[in-house]
């Protein structure tokens, strides 16, 4: 059908068919368009990712990731002679 209800084509050619019943662009609030979902364009999907590369979102958190793998665990019962079969001090 020539005149779908559920979707409409912008002014600009080069720009997808937009679907009305879509979630907003997170990033400038427009409808957002089906090629490029959950946004309106490329523009816009280009700057959320140009945002996540460069650090400017993050997940907030505490000083559980220092010892994520456990590194200073493993530190600490070298230092106190648990594992490790060795004499640290050097002397």
């Amino acid at each position: 059908m020539a005149g779908d209800a559920r979707s409409k084509t912008s002014n600009n050619t080069n720009e997808p068919a937009v679907t009305e019943r879509s979630r907003p662009c997170p990033m400038c609030k427009r409808p957002s368009a089906h090629h490029y979902r959950p946004f309106c364009s490329r523009r816009c999907a280009d700057l959320d990712l140009s945002r996540w590369l460069s650090g400017r979102y993050a997940i907030a958190g505490g000083d559980a990731d220092e010892d994520e793998d456990g590194d200073q665990a493993r530190a600490s019962d070298l230092v106190r002679g648990g594992q490790g079969g060795g004499d640290l001090g050097g002397g």
